[in-house]
């Protein structure tokens, strides 16, 4: 059978059509349908499978800073409303950071002073009531972090907004080539032919596939994360606290994370990492735990050397160290394993910024989120790209 030709026909014409049907390109769709715009999103996958969907669920709301960070407390309201239109669960679980040293503790203070009311400083014994963590030295709560199933949530979103009115979702549909017109432009797709007022292009890392030029402008990097089995014996506190507290935040975020970066107290972290703990600075270990509905628990995540071929047995060794360490367990046992594609700004290329927007050709717009930060900003940066589009 022919699976193309079982599939619906493409619209003729649509004010927006959307390549990439990932976190970005549906939040820019539902943005979009909401603001009473007839709506194509199409995508060469059967499901969404891209970067977005293949990660832990945690979106990191507090730790973003300037611009991502407005754009994130954004998707926090939209993402809340999605789940309770669309019908997938959206749990404000919120997420505790865990400092097992006084410097990273002091840099956890900062960030609290900082987001006045946002974060709460934890002591170690609040620590070990909120999480699993029975040793540490402190902590920090961050209540506006949620947690989502990604891969099952975008695949909701995806058949709601399939269902709206004026909104198509055409799956196993490539984007191939763009052809501006006069206010329009032709989008030739494996399916046929689409006129869009406007275009949103939403791929990630594949961007330099469609415009060369916006993919010079990005690194791919491939990050490898683990599911691991139920880590804590069944029934105690311990397990519990970890299927249904917040979020598990090992301190090597806090090199990554924007909002930290202007705590004094960052360089002595570094240092200390650098001189007792290379391995963990060299594969850029960002230590989160993510608690799934079936009990296993989603560990992120560590960078692949880039001359590696394949995958990092050591990286997934520090991994299963930090968590082992992080918890006061054995080495979990690992029941899956996968890498996700992120994208990185090319070093001088532009500022520190995970937005990277360009507009290759009239009424075409790229939209790339850098640094993994897709599923915590897209809600919100949707609205501001969509503003500028008209």
């Amino acid at each position: 059978m022919d699976h193309d030709s079982a599939l619906p026909p493409l619209p003729a014409k649509v004010d927006l059509a959307v390549v990439g049907a990932g976190a970005v390109g549906l939040a820019h769709a539902v943005e979009a349908q909401a603001r009473g715009l007839s709506v194509l999103v199409v995508d060469a996958a059967r499901r969404p499978v891209g970067s977005t969907a293949r990660r832990g669920g945690h979106v990191a709301i507090t730790t973003q800073d300037s611009t991502a960070l407005a754009c994130a407390l954004a998707s926090r309201e939209r993402w809340l409303k999605l789940g309770r239109e669309a019908g997938f669960g959206v749990r404000e679980s919120g997420a505790v950071v865990v400092a097992r040293h006084a410097d990273e503790l002091a840099v956890l203070d900062d960030l609290v002073a900082a987001r006045a009311g946002d974060a709460t400083l934890l002591t170690a014994r609040e620590v070990a009531d909120r999480t699993p963590v029975a040793d540490s030295a402190g902590g920090a709560f961050l209540p506006l972090d949620l947690r989502v199933e990604p891969a099952a949530a975008l695949g909701i979103v995806a058949d709601w907004l399939g269902g709206r009115p004026q909104a198509h979702v055409a799956w196993s549909t490539a984007a191939q080539t763009f052809d501006a017109g006069s206010g329009c432009t032709l989008v030739r797709t494996s399916r046929g032919e689409v006129v869009a007022k406007r275009v949103v292009v939403a791929v990630g890392h594949d961007v330099g596939q469609l415009f060369g030029d916006v993919g010079d402008a990005l690194l791919p990097v491939r990050r490898q994360m683990l599911r691991i089995a139920p880590p804590l014996p069944d029934g105690g506190p311990p397990a519990d606290r970890l299927a249904t507290g917040p979020v598990l935040v090992g301190a090597s975020t806090l090199l990554r994370d924007s909002a930290y970066l202007h705590s004094r107290a960052l360089g002595e972290v570094r240092e200390r990492l650098r001189t007792r703990h290379p391995d963990l600075l060299a594969a850029e270990i960002h230590l989160t735990l993510t608690a799934q509905h079936d009990g296993s628990v989603v560990v992120g995540d560590g960078r692949a050397p880039a001359d590696a071929t394949g995958r990092s047995e050591d990286v997934d060794e520090l991994l299963l160290r930090e968590t082992a360490a992080l918890l006061g367990t054995g080495r979990p046992s690992v029941r899956s394993r996968w890498s996700v594609t992120e994208v990185v700004r090319v070093p001088g290329r532009g500022a520190h910024d995970p937005f990277v927007l360009t507009e290759p050709m009239p009424g075409v717009r790229t939209v790339t989120v850098a640094d993994g930060l897709a599923t915590t900003t897209a809600l919100g940066l949707a609205p501001r790209v969509l503003d500028a589009l008209v």
